[in-house]
Order: C-alpha cells, then sequence, then structure tokens
C-alpha cells in the first residue's frame, strides 16, 4: 500500500538550514575540538502533531531536570532552550571516546495559526519533554450548518 506525504516546503527549508548551521559549525568549531568531539551548540530533535484543537510538541531530553528547560512562545513561535552542564573533566586521563553532548541547546519553530500561550500544558516524564499547545479559539476550525429550505417555504 502506497501512502502520500504531503510536501512541506517549510519544514524542507528548516532541515536545509540546520544541516547548513551544523556544516559551518563543524568547519570553524570543530578544527578546534578533539576527533570525538563536536561542537557545543546544536538543535534539539521535536515531533510536532497538529490536532483539530491543538499542537502537540514531543522531544527527547535525557537526563535534565524541567527547571534546565527554558520554554517561551512569542507571536506563534515555540522555543525550547536548555543546557546539559559538563561533568568534571579529568585531565591526566586519555579519552578514547567521547561522544556526549554539554553545552547549550535551543530550538525554535514557527507555528502555522495562533496558539493559546495561556493554556500551554508541559509535561516531563522520563526525559521526554510534552508540550499540548492549543490553538485559539478563533483558529479552530468550525462545523457551518446548512438550512435546508424547499420551493414554496
Amino acid at each position: 500500500m502506497m501512502s502520500l506525504t504531503r510536501w512541506n516546503p517549510r519544514r524542507d527549508m528548516l532541515s536545509l538550514r540546520n544541516e547548513m548551521n551544523r556544516l559551518f559549525e563543524q568547519a570553524f568549531e570543530g578544527g578546534s575540538l578533539g576527533p570525538w568531539q563536536s561542537s557545543t551548540n546544536w538543535g534539539l530533535a521535536l515531533d510536532v502533531v497538529e490536532k483539530d484543537d491543538a499542537f502537540i510538541v514531543t522531544a527527547s531530553v535525557p537526563g535534565l531536570k524541567p527547571d534546565d528547560l527554558d520554554i517561551t512562545i512569542t507571536d506563534n513561535v515555540l522555543t525550547i532552550k536548555g543546557e546539559y552542564k559538563s561533568d568534571e573533566t579529568i585531565e591526566e586521563e586519555q579519552y578514547h571516546m567521547r561522544e556526549r553532548r554539554f553545552g547549550s541547546f535551543g530550538r525554535s519553530v514557527s507555528l502555522p495559526v495562533t496558539v493559546d500561550a495561556d493554556a500551554v500544558d508541559a509535561n516531563y516524564e522520563d526525559g521526554i519533554l510534552t508540550l499540548t499547545l492549543p490553538k485559539a479559539e478563533e483558529a479552530r476550525p468550525r462545523r457551518i450548518e446548512i438550512k435546508a429550505h424547499s420551493n414554496g417555504q
């Protein structure tokens, strides 16, 4: 069975922008870091689902406490920021691998319709952040009732 996926040019452009940012970060910052380290600033992977009355945003942020996250909505742009604090580095040790990331991260997503910022619900459980962003009343779909008339009535 074949499924169709709606082409979203905004998603493709954001993906391209993220890849270009990563490329430039590696080119200009990666040279001073070790061979297994990467830049301390990276994007946050998100899932965004649109329902009739809300957007559901899910992000994996393991190891962080809710107080380590900063979530804002300004002009229909959702921004999630946080920071992984580095554990104590032992200078005398020789690392063979160092893949865990430390430092700041952030992600902004432009929402296509107005959301009710005062009614946003944020939950954090087992390293998963789930945001429920209710659509503003004027942005919700409404069913229009059709009144039927017959001739002579």
